[in-house]
């Protein structure tokens, strides 16, 4: 009983971890102010923004002290990461000291490294603690890393509901004490103990904890915007904090209670495809024969094109020089390069965007419905692993669905600069790229190898800083340009702000068309790994 309760203490700690060290989604919320501070043009904002994704292409760094370091040493150096970084550019901010942009520019590479180490740790408390259900795990606690600009904008408004500067300071300050409340879980973790109760069990009490999290993404997005007030955010700061605790209970009833119901069953879970690998291996040589290239040629040009190189098995272990050289790899490669990455510089960019609209004073808002809805996709995410059985679509197929909302959004506000259309295209901008991010670590599990999932991941996502550079460099030349064209542009202070729809229109124009690219690309992706998938659930049936 301790054992099992142990491994769900892990999973809520995971969950804390997750929920307070989204310190990226908040940064919209003060970019103007630290705009204005500076100096600096939207050009050179952005330079910023992408050394903050930059720090994501040093995430395999993570990995590997994991191999010579306990998980809460690496930890609490993500965290010394984040206060380092954070802390400093809030002196900035306060103007109590002065650094050169050169060395802002460090401490945001700094400081979004602290994000991918704390990914990394989440990632692998995941993997170790439930090997049956990591699908499952991995959607749930990666989603509540969509809530922490809600959760920030909370804890920013209970203290000074007008300064922006807190949430350099609470990006500093709070993943810090997140790690010290998840020290203890982590620490006392043990050895994973299999049981048939364990594996009957654990998807009920996921549906459970999902059901409480639906709750907590409701309860951040319809009362967040009520928390202008100090008194009252405070109120909704430990409403919100009680519903975070609460996971902690809801396992230990629900394994008291069924403590002495046990059934006979296999002990493990025939949905994972590594527990399949062996099986359809041993099916893969038949299936080279059946499919010769003699019948191949017979098919026009596209059928060659789909079945050349094509993965023939899930679970199949890719190092990383097999990786490179798969066809399949990089149609995945763009389909989140162009579909989530460009949803996460939109986010990057969202303080700009709503200002240059006239909604200066909805910021916040806008920046907590985009990361409230990231945390609905990212929740969605494992509608795949919830339906199986009943639908068996693969979960390629589930990620090209998720990135139809995208250039619908863009082009909607290439059209109209109406609020109403910046709030709905911001949720299914936020929606399709929260969806990407969690699905993505189960996909590159399932196509390249639960073993190398880790280092995969960490190559699959060097699209983030390279995206955002490309993407933010357009957004700032076309948003410069406007500014010194326009006749409608005012000064803030030292920096000049490009007022009227003309900032961005074409921006969302190049944006709707690119997202256009990764939709395609992971249609293509979902048509060449649709015979593996449909191989795997056979085998899964059989067996």
């Amino acid at each position: 009983m301790a054992v099992r309760s142990r491994k769900w203490m892990i999973l809520v700690a995971t969950i804390w971890i997750q929920a307070f060290t989204g310190t990226n989604f908040d940064f919209s919320s003060y970019s103007s102010t630290l705009k204005s501070v500076l100096g600096i043009s939207q050009l050179q904002l952005n330079y910023l923004s992408v050394a903050s994704d930059m720090g994501k292409a040093f995430g395999w760094c993570s990995g590997v002290f994991l191999m010579y370091f306990p998980l809460w040493v690496v930890m609490f150096m993500a965290a010394f990461f984040g206060f380092f970084g954070y802390s400093l550019q809030w002196l900035v901010i306060k103007q109590i000291i002065s650094l050169p942009y050169f060395l802002v520019f460090l401490l945001c590479l700094i400081a979004g490294c602290s994000i991918t180490w704390f990914n990394t740790v989440c990632f692998v408390l995941c993997i170790r603690n439930f090997p049956s259900n990591r699908a499952l795990a991995l959607s749930l606690t990666i989603s509540f890393n969509g809530v922490s600009a809600a959760l920030y904008t909370l804890i920013a408004n209970a203290i000074n509901p007008k300064d922006d500067t807190l949430y350099l300071f609470l990006n500093a300050l709070v993943p810090l004490l997140a790690s010290c409340l998840a020290l203890i879980p982590i620490i006392r973790q043990r050895p994973l103990q299999l049981s048939t109760y364990t594996i009957n069990q654990d998807p009920f009490i996921f549906i459970v904890l999902n059901v409480l999290a639906v709750i907590t993404g409701l309860y951040l997005l319809l009362l967040n915007s009520l928390s202008s007030e100090a008194l009252r955010a405070r109120t909704l700061l430990l409403g919100a904090l009680i519903l975070l605790f609460l996971p902690l209970c809801l396992p230990g009833i629900v394994c008291d209670r069924n403590w002495g119901f046990r059934t006979n069953s296999s002990l493990v879970d025939l949905s994972d495809p590594e527990l399949h690998t062996e099986l359809i291996e041993k099916d893969q040589s038949n299936s080279l024969n059946i499919e010769p290239f003699s019948a191949i040629n017979k098919e026009g040009l596209f059928e060659k094109v789909m079945e050349k190189g094509r993965l023939t098995m899930l679970g199949e272990e890719h190092p990383a020089r097999l990786l490179v050289c798969r066809w399949d790899f990089w149609l995945y490669y763009v389909a989140y390069f162009c579909g989530g990455t460009i949803g996460l510089v939109y986010s990057n960019n969202l303080g700009q965007i709503t200002q240059s609209l006239g909604y200066n004073s909805k910021i916040s808002a806008v920046v907590t419905l985009y990361s409230s809805f990231s945390f609905f996709g990212r929740l969605f995410s494992a509608a795949p692993d919830f339906l199986h059985g009943k639908v068996n679509f693969a979960r390629t197929g589930w990620l090209a669905v998720a990135l139809v909302p995208t250039p619908i959004a863009f082009f909607l506000l290439a059209v109209s600069g109406s609020e109403v259309v910046l709030h709905a295209s911001t949720a299914m901008i936020g929606l399709s790229s929260g969806f990407v991010f969690s699905a993505a670590v189960s996909i590159t599990s399932e196509l390249f190898g639960p073993n190398s999932a880790g280092i995969n991941h960490n190559i699959l996502i060097t699209n983030i800083p390279i995206g955002s550079l490309l993407y933010g460099l357009l957004a700032a030349l076309v948003y410069d340009s406007n500014v010194t064209s326009s006749v409608d542009k005012n000064v803030l202070q030292e920096a000049i702000v490009c007022m009227g729809r003309d900032c961005y229109m074409q921006t969302f124009i190049f944006w709707g068309c690119i997202s256009l690219l990764g939709l395609i690309s992971s249609f293509l992706l979902f048509l060449r790994t649709r015979p593996a998938y449909d191989d795997h659930e056979t085998n899964r049936n059989r067996t």
